[in-house]
């Protein structure tokens, strides 16, 4: 695997900070899940859009994200 860097707010970067390696895991599969085939398709604006709008249809705000990634 490779790494990478992406920016994210204040409180996203402390939910991180705090998730066990397990959910980290899980984070870094549900990304490349995201990405997948849709990669050799699209530019990442357009990739990280699509992510950021399917997230906000299922409810998903920053601040649910910073719960969950706290939570163990």
């Amino acid at each position: 695997m490779q790494q990478i860097t992406i920016e994210v707010d204040d409180n996203i970067k402390k939910a991180f900070q705090l998730a066990s390696p397990q959910q980290k895991q899980e984070l870094s599969y549900l990304i490349g899940a995201y990405l997948g085939s849709s990669w050799e398709q699209k530019n990442l604006i357009e990739v990280m859009e699509m992510i950021s709008d399917n997230a906000e249809k299922r409810g998903l705000t920053p601040e649910i994200l910073a719960e969950l990634l706290a939570d163990e």
